[in-house]
């Protein structure tokens, strides 16, 4: 089976569409298109579906698609195990990661470890839970920075972080030394990322808090925003405003709730070699950002 059809499969069920799948690669949509009907013709049935609102997977495909996927990152670890043994590492890695690491932390990580292997194309994906741990499901990601979940694979921590409440300057509580979580019942919440199984959702159940939704965002920095303009209060690790300035008051929680991020990765062992230094490059650098900022390791 070709697996370039592959990839380009996945491109275009990434992208949404055979003319933006097109734009990015160089291709023309109908070249596009005739590479996946190539595709269906040696499966044997449909994978994309078309309706006027864009494509989509058939059932059929729904249920191929992690093979194809998996084909594709064995071909990529093939390939990358081969780079080694002639004295190279190369390929292509994809990462899920918070918002806050991928943000604050991995830019420097990452240009340390393009300098050292530069043939090597990084692949990030900012996201929540859910997503990340469907990815490493489905072979979407190879690791993932996020905080532990149930999963079939090896856990890394990497780094405890504090979660705090969001306020707006003029809140009541704003200038108190912590916010008790007992005080949801009377604000208006606003949930970022919801029904993506957030720490901030799981910390509100163990705690039994009683709260109303009144906004959600699917975007952090959003959610900011809108506790500045005062239309809430919201919940976050304090990692994630760490180069953010605004007219928000960031207090610690009572009870007070940390989180542990780590890396979670299908398999350590087996993982792809330029997967491996990957995650040692993580390993080494965020001990380096912890131990600049007088932090240790969990």
């Amino acid at each position: 089976m070709n697996t370039e059809k592959c990839r380009l499969l996945l491109q275009v069920i990434q992208a949404g569409s055979f003319s933006s799948t097109a734009e990015r690669l160089g291709y023309t949509p109908s070249g596009v298109m005739r590479a996946i009907a190539s595709l269906e013709k040696e499966i044997g049935f449909p994978l994309l579906g078309r309706t006027a609102q864009g494509i989509y997977l058939t059932r059929e495909g729904q249920a191929v698609l992690p093979y194809l996927r998996r084909l594709v990152r064995d071909e990529d670890a093939l390939l990358q195990y081969s780079a080694q043994i002639r004295g190279l590492t190369a390929g292509d890695i994809y990462i899920g990661s918070y918002f806050s690491v991928a943000a604050n932390w991995l830019p420097q990580i990452i240009q340390a470890f393009q300098q050292a292997y530069p043939a090597v194309h990084v692949h990030i994906e900012e996201c929540a839970n859910k997503v990340m741990y469907d990815g490493l499901e489905e072979g979407r990601f190879d690791c993932c920075i996020t905080t532990w979940r149930p999963f079939s694979g090896d856990w890394i921590p990497l780094c405890e972080d504090e979660m705090v409440m969001w306020l707006p300057e003029n809140h009541p509580l704003a200038r108190a030394k912590v916010y008790p979580l007992k005080q949801l019942c009377h604000e208006s919440f606003i949930e970022p990322l919801p029904q993506q199984d957030t720490d901030v959702a799981r910390i509100l159940k163990e705690e039994h808090i009683s709260y109303e939704t009144r906004y959600t965002a699917i975007d952090n920095y959003t959610t900011y925003r809108m506790v500045e303009a005062g239309l809430g209060v919201s919940m976050n690790n304090r990692l994630m405003t760490a180069q953010w300035r605004g007219r928000v008051a960031i207090l610690p929680m009572e009870p007070a709730h940390t989180i542990t991020i780590g890396i979670a990765i299908p398999s350590r062992e087996s993982a792809a070699p330029a997967v491996k230094k990957f995650v040692h490059y993580v390993q080494k650098g965020i001990s380096q950002i912890l131990a600049s900022i007088g932090q240790s390791k969990p």
